[in-house]
């Protein structure tokens, strides 16, 4: 009998390594805990080892289970340069595209994208998530991250797939009641809305007017981590805004916000972002491939969302 471990469970190991959760595992694998359960129990009798130390309370990874880990990354790797070598002389890529992307733009954006791209590549199983926060690609399982922001780190392999930059914005009843700021000094006398970007730190706006930058610290009475909530509280004329045009486009067009100080800009693209281990991977081509088309058209033409 071959007592070898199958990379399902090799599969099902790691995700319960990403999410400290047997449960949790099981919600990104689109499993029951029992199926997670079962192959971890399946692996560790393989294996002959214990993997998990599990209380009440959290999974908390034995010493064998970290070596086994390493190990697992590297076998599972192999099996999907081995899928998209093979899917290479098809048509279409297959396997599972586990992909995440931020809260109010993956929601937002990446989403529907995805609703098109998988109807145009069947043979895919898309696993997406959203965060708050930046992602690590690679150490967290994902073979690719839908991001808005230019701060990449120099490891990863970054693809623009759309340009996009944010504006300052308010409310008309607001400008009428605070008057409108002059110069990125008048700021301080302003309530700005701030939103916990993933990737900027939190109260700093950084901005650009042609070659001349300037960072900024603001503060207000409203802040969160969801831009959809910020953005609807300017509208409610609370204070001032920054946020990516493609978001208040349509807000900007029916005077339910003005743009202040136009001249002042941040940069925020629309990237694709992915390990180094993957750039030769069919499936994650053929989505870059995807989210450029659809990403460039739309917010070209100002239509997003």
């Amino acid at each position: 009998m071959n007592n070898d471990p199958l990379p399902e469970d090799l599969r099902v190991f790691c995700a319960v390594v990403h999410k400290c959760s047997f449960t949790g595992a099981a919600q990104v694998m689109g499993v029951s805990p029992a199926y997670v359960t079962k192959r971890i129990r399946i692996l560790e009798a393989r294996l002959q080892t214990v993997l998990f130390h599990r209380t009440t309370r959290r999974v908390v990874v034995t010493e064998a289970g970290e070596r086994v880990y390493h190990w697992a990354l590297r076998i599972l790797d192999d099996v999907e340069r081995l899928v998209d070598e093979v899917s290479a002389t098809r048509r279409e890529p297959t396997g599972v595209l586990r992909v995440c992307s931020s809260f109010g733009f993956g929601r937002r954006v990446v989403a529907r994208a995805f609703s098109m791209f998988a109807r145009q590549y069947p043979g895919l199983q898309v696993r997406f998530e959203v965060f708050d926060r930046i992602v690590d690609v690679a150490a967290e399982g994902f073979d690719l991250d839908i991001r808005v922001g230019d701060e990449i780190a120099p490891h990863l392999i970054a693809r623009r797939l759309a340009s996009n930059h944010r504006v300052l914005c308010a409310a008309p009843s607001y400008l009428q009641a605070r008057g409108i700021p002059r110069s990125l000094s008048d700021l301080a006398a302003h309530d700005c809305l701030i939103i916990k970007e993933r990737d900027h730190p939190f109260g700093i706006w950084q901005l650009r007017s042609g070659a001349k930058g300037e960072r900024i610290k603001v503060r207000g009475p409203l802040s969160s981590n969801n831009g959809e909530m910020a953005v609807q509280w300017a509208v409610d004329g609370h204070g001032i805004i920054l946020r990516s045009h493609w978001d208040v486009a349509p807000l900007l067009q029916s005077g339910q916000l003005h743009c202040v100080l136009p001249e002042w800009q941040q940069e925020a693209n629309v990237w694709a972002v992915y390990p180094e281990r993957l750039g030769t991977s069919a499936k994650v081509r053929a989505c870059v491939a995807f989210m450029r088309d659809y990403m460039r058209e739309r917010i070209g033409e100002g239509v997003l969302p």
